[in-house]
């Protein structure tokens, strides 16, 4: 199904919901003005495998240009809306992107991106809800080149265009380990209204245990791959999307009991979040409609997720996965239990880990993470280099996100860190994904970065930067107390040999740390002779 579907069985049923403006969007309007948008991107000459880019905050026309896309055999490139203007003119240009809509709020960043890309000839602003009127002439109120978007949509008829092939999306990761890349899978060869459940149809029905009564609450971004693609296959379930403008954790807590939340999707940092509120406030709302807590984005402390199951119950589902689609694999809260630490067993693909030879390795052993898959289903787009870096040396259809893990012996996977990110020190591999895990659970902690810096003894150090939690103060104390904190949990060469402070770390709303710039300070600070830094502690 697809939102056409929905808008002819029930019309006015809410299709979105935005959280603070209260904006309704029901099936019907997101119908007929995705329709009008995706005539207008015929008339401008889009065609079947173009790409139209999308920069815009959480918006409620996000989801109408999406499913403009969708209905017209386009990718869709939804951009990072806090990126930099020549970030921005990167996917823009990587992408080949025929049409950009942005919004009011980021059509300054969109016009000095557009510059370097002049095959991105229609340029739409949508407006905010507090803009003036923008009237459609030149150099009154967008930069030269921009239109507005109401106007442009509305001279279009609002009828179906007569062949509907099904567009994809078009993602660019984001660029913590290295330049963006984007992913690219084949268009299929299928109409729009083709009947059966897409994959994220039927990944809202299984993984997620969806139905077209379930209201779903995303919290995050929707330029980013988890929440976009959710969000797609609610809407061809026929349920409803609350959309978070921006992620509050006491926000959270209030739309479920307001919207009547069944299904809310997390990462890690936001169910921290959530347990750093004070008891008073988690215990203020009723949260009864709740039935599932559906998490992923990156690997979860055991004792956050233990905290979490044991406020809201066993109704926690976690998953692992990736923009790429490579693989899937999903763990319930019972099985989580018995199980701390997985994210669970495959769902799609078959999990091979394999040691740097490339060697398959037996359970308990950490190596590199592929998936094995009947046929290669993505590429990088533009990079032949990196698609061909995230196959296995010697088996084609074995694909990698670039993680470390284990599976146990009952094919649970456990996920470590990051190839890039580990450290290792004295020859020893430390995964800092383990050390964040202790620091996040320590009260004075709101956020932690751990990773390594070069030792000439030891080869690296590990190097941790806390930010404390709003009742807490930076000090040498506090310091000495988080790396007894980690002593306590974890072996002596994981423990922090420095920590600093900072204000805030370099976050995306994702959830995701931007760590390698944040590393590259500090190594960027030991190339030149400073005065010391943070704590010192045990060497390693």
């Amino acid at each position: 199904m697809y939102p056409g579907s929905i808008a002819e069985l029930t019309p006015d049923k809410p299709a979105i919901v935005m959280a603070r403006s209260r904006t309704v969007v029901t099936y019907q309007d997101l119908e007929l003005r995705s329709r009008q948008l995706a005539r207008l991107l015929q008339e401008r000459g889009l065609r079947r495998g173009d790409a139209l880019a999308l920069l815009a905050e959480n918006h409620p026309r996000f989801l109408e240009v999406l499913w403009a896309a969708m209905r017209s055999g386009l990718y869709l490139t939804a951009i990072n809306r806090y990126g930099t203007a020549p970030e921005v003119a990167h996917i823009l240009t990587d992408s080949d992107a025929r049409a950009l809509v942005t919004t009011s709020s980021l059509v300054e960043v969109a016009a000095e991106a557009v510059a370097d890309s002049p095959g991105c000839a229609t340029r739409l602003v949508l407006a905010g809800p507090t803009d003036p009127a923008h009237p459609d002439t030149p150099g009154n109120g967008w930069p030269a080149g921009f239109e507005s978007y109401e106007p442009a949509i509305a001279a279009c008829p609002a009828q179906p265009l007569a062949h509907q092939p099904r567009g994809d999306i078009l993602l660019y990761s984001s660029g913590t380990t290295g330049r963006p890349k984007g992913i690219k899978r084949p268009l299929a060869d299928a109409e729009i209204d083709a009947p059966g459940d897409s994959p994220g149809a039927t990944l809202c029905r299984t993984v997620g245990a969806m139905d077209e009564n379930s209201v779903y609450l995303c919290p995050a971004p929707l330029y980013h791959a988890a929440p976009l693609g959710w969000v797609r296959g609610v809407h061809e379930i026929g349920a409803t999307v609350v959309v978070m403008e921006k992620f509050d954790a006491r926000e959270v807590l209030e739309l479920i009991e307001r919207e009547r939340v069944t299904h809310l999707q997390a990462v890690p940092t936001m169910l921290v979040r959530l347990l750093k509120l004070p008891a008073e406030v988690r215990g203020a709302y009723d949260l009864s409609s709740l039935r599932r807590i559906i998490h992923a984005g990156a690997p979860c402390p055991v004792a956050v997720k233990r905290d979490i199951i044991d406020w809201f119950g066993p109704i926690v589902t976690e998953y692992y996965s990736g923009t790429e689609g490579i693989g899937m694999t999903r763990i319930d809260s019972d099985e989580w239990l018995a199980h701390p630490g997985s994210v669970g067993r495959a769902v799609v693909g078959t999990i091979r880990v394999c040691g740097p030879d490339g060697a398959l390795l037996p359970a308990g052993r950490t190596g590199s993470i592929y998936f094995e898959r009947d046929t290669s289903v993505f590429e990088y787009h533009n990079d032949p280099d990196q698609t061909r870096d995230a196959r296995h040396p010697d088996h084609d259809t074995w694909l990698s996100l670039g993680d470390l893990g284990y599976l146990d012996e009952d094919g649970y996977l456990y996920l470590t860190d990051r190839a890039a990110f580990t450290i290792i020190s004295g020859g020893v591999n430390i995964y800092p994904a383990e050390i964040e895990g202790a620091l996040i659970t320590h009260p004075d902690v709101a956020d932690v970065a751990v990773f390594g810096l070069p030792d000439p003894e030891m080869g690296e150090f590990v190097q941790a930067v806390v930010q404390v939690a709003d009742q807490a103060r930076p000090s040498a104390e506090l310091a000495e107390q988080l790396r007894a904190h980690v002593r306590r949990q974890l072996s002596g060469p994981k423990v922090p040999r420095v920590v600093d402070f900072r204000d805030q770390l370099p976050r995306l709303p994702t959830g995701k740390l931007y760590k390698v710039p944040l590393r590259q300070e500090y190594l960027d600070r030991l190339a030149v002779p400073a005065a010391p830094q943070g704590t010192a502690g045990d060497t390693q």
